[in-house]
């Protein structure tokens, strides 16, 4: 056993322990955002567990009085359901180091306090239960899950029959204390996958044992023996380590057997990595007292396929960025449409195997930009078409195969799409919170994608009403509540995308029969309605009748536009036009440049270094061309790299 690194830990805000199992909870759910040569993980099973009690030839240090109960051998609880895929009610909590002899009344205590860190760590932890039909993980037929329940039981018998050495590295330096209180154990086994590209590596399975009394988190990696079982290997297992020494924090990263560690630089860095860089990311995230708002990223579908696609189109689409004719960013705009639709093609895969259909979905993208997303789609297979207000030069480029319109959009009766699977909404701007509502009006069958960015309610500008929230989270909320309103079930998703607007909404299935949609779209009328500040018809009031000629289902419920119209003192529109909501206006035909987008970048770096100069020292020098474009970078907020967040957020409006 081999200390590769450790680090004091500042807790000014008294955030420890309960801070260091957030911080693990991130790098057994999410390794990705330490190692950046991972996509992801799956967590397959979970289970609670004790290490084997180890009877002695010698006498042994008094622990005081005896437990109770003393639990076998790779014991869990004794009520549940059952083994395997079974996730405790107490996950594990945050209890560092461990703790000298005490009596009764101490042990009865600390086992309290133990239950109240457990529950205080159990939110962080294996958020999207795997194993859930749909989510990450379900599904993986290429793939099959083994049984957790078994392969812990050998791991446990080994330990009991002599492997001394591992037992003392799972109970701190081999505290006998320790082997005597048989105290619970998490068990979680999971699948680390790599990113799919040239230098290809397997996935990896292990486990993962936290233990809350010690303060620690083992990682056992895998392997099949000669008879094609897996076991736990003896090498590449190491420790993650909690402890307290005279009111000071530390966090230690201990590795087994350094002398077999073998690092493939992917799943397994090189032990260094260990620790320095995921001890110093540790160190910061355990001390970090705020939650994000989000959920994690690729929640909803198979992270194993997503890097497979994903991968496959990179490859297939990158040169477009070469030969981008737009004044945009390619590296931005050409990497985000190939994952949105590496997404896209995973979550509709998916769901033809939930509904047991082959026939591939048909889609419209409404407000598609630069229309690669059609275009990638197209091109795999799905049919369908992208409309915008504004032709782009990049439409030229794609070929008769894919389908773009130029057309403006606004929400009435003629804007259905009733023979349509899908609506995507990717920065539909304007459109984005109409688009749960087109898809509720098309047809009962019709759902929607969307990926807000630009902040916009049903007419005008969306005005936060909640302080507590930011106005993201505050807008995604709205979108969520209108597809809610609409019959939705909303699903929302955290997309790995060059965009710090990386939040999509799902729509994929309704809360009502289809004999409920006359009175839910009357809901949907009020609804809209009241987003403008108008009062509804009163109690009684005769509803006004449905056009003729509209869709079933549609805008023309018993409170239809007719009628939210007459409530808001104006005169009913008429039913060839159809308007839903008085007021709305599409985006402008001609575009608006903003950020001098359309001047070159060495000019603009001119200009900013230029002005720097003259502010901080009054001189003026020549620029050279690689100090341009890094005072671009600058100026923009970036970092001089095309994929950093702080450029990106700039570029959100330039699709």
């Amino acid at each position: 056993m081999a200390e590769v690194g450790r680090v004091a830990v500042r807790d000014p805000d008294s955030l420890l322990p309960g801070g260091f199992w957030a911080a693990v909870a991130v790098w057994v759910e999410r390794p990705q955002v330490a190692n950046k040569r991972l996509c992801g993980v799956r967590l397959e099973a979970r289970r609670s567990a004790c290490l084997p009690r180890v009877e002695h030839s010698g006498p042994r240090p008094s622990s005081g009085p005896e437990p109770e109960e003393r639990a076998p051998a790779g014991c869990g609880p004794k009520e549940g359901p059952g083994h395997g895929q079974c996730f405790p009610e107490g996950g594990p909590g945050p209890r560092p180091g461990a703790v000298p002899e005490q009596g009764p009344q101490e042990n009865q205590g600390r086992r309290q306090q133990g239950e109240d860190q457990r529950e205080a760590a159990k939110a962080p932890l294996l958020s999207g239960a795997p194993g859930q039909p749909g989510k990450a993980g379900a599904g993986e037929g290429d793939f099959p899950a083994p049984d957790l329940d078994s392969l812990w039981d050998d791991f446990s018998r080994s330990l009991a029959s002599g492997n001394r050495e591992m037992l003392a590295f799972f109970t701190r330096s081999g505290a006998e204390s320790q082997l005597e209180a048989q105290h619970e154990l998490d068990v979680i086994l999971r699948t680390v996958i790599p990113k799919m590209n040239t230098h290809f590596c397997a996935p990896r399975r292990e486990i993962v044992v936290q233990d809350v009394l010690n303060g620690t988190v083992i990682f056992l990696p895998l392997e099949e023996n000669s008879e094609g079982n897996l076991k736990v290997k003896t090498s590449n297992v190491y420790q993650i380590q909690l402890s307290q020494s005279e009111g000071e924090w530390f966090i230690s990263v201990l590795i087994f057997c350094p002398e077999r560690w073998h690092s493939d630089g992917i799943v397994y860095p090189k032990p260094t990595w260990l620790g320095e860089e995921l001890l110093a990311r540790l160190a910061r995230w355990c001390v970090e007292s705020r939650q994000s708002g989000f959920k994690s990223t690729l929640s909803l579908i198979s992270i194993m396929k997503y890097s497979r696609v994903h991968q496959a189109l990179k490859e297939k689409y990158k040169d477009m960025a070469k030969v981008w004719p737009e004044v945009t960013d390619p590296e931005k705009f050409v990497h985000e449409d190939v994952a949105l639709a590496a997404y896209l093609l995973i979550l509709w895969e998916e769901e033809r195997a939930e509904r047991g259909e082959t026939a591939r979905q048909c889609f419209v993208d409404l407000g598609c930009g630069n229309g690669l997303l059609v275009h990638i789609l197209s091109r795999e297979g799905h049919p369908g078409r992208g409309i915008d207000v504004r032709r782009r030069k990049v439409w030229d480029m794609y070929g008769p195969e894919t389908h773009l319109e130029e057309s403006a959009i606004t929400p009435n009766d003629k804007t259905l799409f009733p023979d349509v699977d899908w609506l995507i909404g990717n920065h539909s701007d304007e459109l984005t919170p109409w688009i749960p509502v087109i898809a509720a009006r098309s047809s009962y069958n019709c759902r929607f994608f969307v990926l807000p960015c630009c902040f916009f309610d049903f007419v005008g500008k969306y005005q936060r009403r909640q302080s507590k929230k930011t106005q993201y989270r505050g807008y995604l909320d709205f979108i969520t509540e209108v597809g809610s309103t609409c019959g939705f079930h909303v699903e929302e998703d955290c997309l790995r995308i060059p965009s710090t607007k990386r939040v999509c909404l799902i729509g994929k299935s309704r809360t009502y029969p289809p004999a409920g949609e006359d009175s839910v779209d009357e809901r949907r009328t009020r609804y809209i309605n009241s987003r403008r500040g108008s009062p509804v018809s009163p109690p009684g009031q005769v509803p006004a009748p449905r056009p003729p000629g509209a869709a079933a289902g549609g805008a023309d419920g018993p409170e239809g536009h007719g009628a939210l119209d007459a409530g808001a003192g104006h005169a009913p529109e008429s039913p060839a036009e159809g308007l839903w909501l008085p007021g709305f206006r599409p985006r402008e035909k001609a575009k608006r440049v903003r950020n001098c987008a359309a001047l070159p970048r060495d000019f603009i770096g001119r200009v900013v270094l230029q002005v720097a100069n003259l502010l901080l020292g009054g001189k003026q020098s020549n620029v050279t061309s690689s100090q341009s474009r890094s005072a671009t970078a600058w100026s923009r907020g970036g970092n001089g790299h095309p994929g950093s967040e702080q450029e990106r957020e700039g570029l959100e409006s330039g699709r």
